[in-house]
């Protein structure tokens, strides 16, 4: 056999060989193209950029081609041309749309730095909501089991929304409120049995309940509640359209039932007519919304489009709400954090099963579950939300953008007990054990005991000055007790050794600056002082408690103006309303609409004229119908019998306004420096 021979021969081998190997290659890349569903683009579809058809033209040299686009798109971001950027990343999702990481980049940039380049906060809330949008409208569609993507939306949510670093953050906190009012309408109130979180967590599921439950179409609508056809069709005659618009209505209207300034959305209404003769269409829709024989109708339709809305346009799975609320606890829809733990808890639930020992750290489980974490810890330090939502609706629909202010929606919120199991639930059944940072090994230190051990400081400070003495025990022996704190700190079992009241004391003395403890503390101290001071008829507790809460007010609002200030009217990165006397009264008014009327009636004697001032028009809303109704039909007493006006209503109104305009005026100042 000559040379030849044998090098023809090796060189037949050796191509029956690659050929082999390829159609092997091809088939399991195919099979693991289907099942990532990897799959990229093969058609330009009408209006899409040139380089969507130039990248399918060139088949097989697309990478090259892509490759050269996102090195593109970061020069651009380098060099600061965000709105360039921003196209050609739309160019690469559109040209490979599983490629995850191009979607973070282009919803980054949208949400952290074009915001940041307007000036304005209704231009930044555009922006960053547009950053949420790609990734949930667009990046998780197209890779629903990808995890990085789920981790990035939910640190939108917790950091951007949720955290201080952006001058804008309490407006994006006001208009996420505002959007999940409409769509979910205001959560069920407050009640004294929900004081235990089994309850609360039954009421709220039943509430989510009538939206996962609702009908999928009008035709099924039609056969469970007969009439709702006809209404569509009356809704549909005002040039209404079945969709958010609608409900954005339903809801104003609503609240301007409850609303002390209801007043202004009627005049609102009568200035929109056509002739004076001729109502509005608004006021058409109220008289429908009004009606009490259409209310079984408008109840099967609201839950029919919010379902809808749910599934095609937030992405969101109701069913997949109401299991989250049983294992996580009640949340309130409209804070940030609870949208933080939906999608990063999605994320591990839809990705977890991609995850092998061989690819294991090519996923991000570890931050996704800091998500979820810090999502937890956001939810008891300010999962109890009080929104004003008339107020924000009136503020953007009648847009006072003057030198003399503009209404102010009050958004307050407090601590949450609700949430202090489920921080240790989770660090200990499930975040734990798929962590490599955080296995109890022989380093004994990690980063989840670290958090968790600030955690059930901060829960034993909160319950104590709350007045919960048994749970704040209870928490302070998990303290002590618990095998997965850090070894780091040879003075802990000193530290720990010492009764209750001094652990507390020497915690808030070392902590008093801290926004999240001295939110805490505060609300804490007043709803002490209003549930085991005036409601339990110990008016010296009651004293020492709101007495406390000011000082430790006062002296964190101090510090903070050393350290933040704005403008001496306001002070942009405010994470505690400035003025006490607001602060006490917006808690007191709506803790009065988280007890029944009786013990509402009992506390209101026995408070000070001025808590008195902000309760009244909440309880007049919630009331006076009803107890008027009764007094006419019985012998009970009236509403303004069993709850007299304070005196000085007319004064206290205006000062109110006055006081939520000069904080409109103070972020109109903050936008313009």
């Amino acid at each position: 056999m000559t040379r030849d021979t044998k090098v023809q021969i090796g060189a037949f081998a050796a191509l029956f060989l690659f050929v082999a190997s390829s159609i092997g290659l091809t088939t399991t890349l195919a099979a693991l193209q289907g099942r990532e569903k990897l799959v990229q683009t093969d058609r330009a579809e009408e209006g899409q950029g040139w380089e969507v058809s130039a990248g399918i033209a060139m088949g097989a040299f697309r990478g090259i081609f892509v490759n050269f686009l996102w090195i593109r798109a970061n020069e651009m971001k380098e060099a600061g041309k965000y709105y360039e950027a921003v196209e050609l990343a739309a160019a690469i999702t559109r040209l490979q749309p599983r490629f995850p990481r191009v979607w973070v980049f282009h919803a980054w940039n949208m949400a952290y730095n074009i915001s940041v380049m307007t000036h304005t906060d209704e231009e930044r809330w555009n922006w960053v909501n547009a950053g949420i949008r790609i990734l949930r409208d667009r990046g998780i569609p197209a890779n629903p089991n990808d995890i990085l993507l789920h981790k990035e939306l939910g640190w939108i949510f917790l950091h951007k929304i949720g955290g201080y670093t952006d001058d804008a953050n309490t407006y994006y906190k006001r208009r996420l409120a505002l959007e999940w009012t409409v769509v979910l309408g205001p959560p069920p109130p407050m009640t004294p049995a929900d004081r235990d979180i089994n309850h609360r967590k039954q009421v709220v599921t039943d509430w989510l309940r009538v939206i996962a439950d609702a009908p999928l179409t009008l035709e099924e609508c039609e056969r469970v509640q007969p009439g709702v056809m006809a209404l569509v069709e009356r809704i549909k005659a005002l040039n209404y359209r079945l969709d958010i618009d609608l409900l954005d209505r339903y809801e104003l209207h609503r609240a301007s039932r409850r609303s002390a300034l209801g007043e202004v959305y009627r005049t609102m209404m009568a200035r929109a007519r056509k002739s004076p003769n001729q109502p509005s269409r608004m006021e058409q829709l109220t008289v429908m919304v009004d009606d009490p024989a259409l209310e079984p109708a408008w109840n099967v339709l609201v839950a029919h489009i919010r379902r809808g809305l749910l599934r095609d346009t937030y992405r969101m799975e109701p069913e997949r709400m109401i299991r989250y609320t049983e294992k996580y606890g009640p949340m309130d829809w409209r804070h940030h954090a609870a949208h933080a733990l939906y999608w990063s808890a999605r994320g591990i639930d839809e990705g977890f099963v991609r995850i092998t020992r061989d690819n294991r750290r090519d996923f991000d489980t570890l931050n996704t579950d800091r998500v979820q974490v810090q999502a937890i810890q956001d939810l008891f330090r300010t999962g109890e939300m009080y929104f004003d939502f008339f107020a924000m609706q009136m503020d953007l629909r009648t847009g006072f953008r003057s030198d003399e202010g503009r209404p102010y929606a009050i958004l307050q919120t407090v601590p949450s007990a609700y949430f202090v199991s489920a921080y240790g639930d989770l660090i200990d059944s499930e975040v734990r054990s798929r962590s490599w940072a955080d296995q109890l090994d022989n380093r004994g230190i990690t980063p989840l005991s670290g958090g968790y051990e600030n955690f059930l400081k901060d829960a034993i400070c909160f319950f104590y000055r709350r007045g919960d003495y048994k749970d704040a025990e209870k928490w302070y022996s998990t303290l002590r007790t618990y095998g997965g704190l850090n070894l780091g700190n040879p003075l802990r079992k000193e530290e720990l050794s010492v009764p209750l009241d001094e652990f507390v004391n020497r915690e808030l003395h070392d902590r008093a600056t801290s926004p999240n403890v001295a939110q805490a503390q505060i609300a804490g101290a007043l709803q002490s002082a209003f549930a085991s001071g005036l409601l339990a008829g110990d008016n010296d507790l009651f004293v020492n408690q709101f007495e406390f809460a000011k000082r430790f007010h006062k002296f964190f609002m101090e510090q903070q103006l050393k350290a933040v200030v704005v403008s001496k009217q306001y002070v942009r990165m405010a994470q505690v309303e400035p003025d006490f006397r607001l602060l006490a009264g917006v808690i007191f008014a709506n803790w009065m609409q988280s007890v029944g009327i009786d013990d509402a009636r009992t506390v209101y004697d026995r408070s000070p004229e001025d808590l008195r001032r902000f309760a009244y028009d909440f309880l007049a809303a919630a009331y006076r119908e009803h107890l008027d109704t009764l007094a006419k039909e019985t012998e009970a007493k009236p509403f303004a019998v069993i709850f007299p006006e304070p005196s000085g209503m007319a004064e206290f109104r205006s000062w109110l306004q006055a006081a939520l305009a000069e904080r409109g005026k103070g972020a109109i100042e903050a936008e313009q420096k």
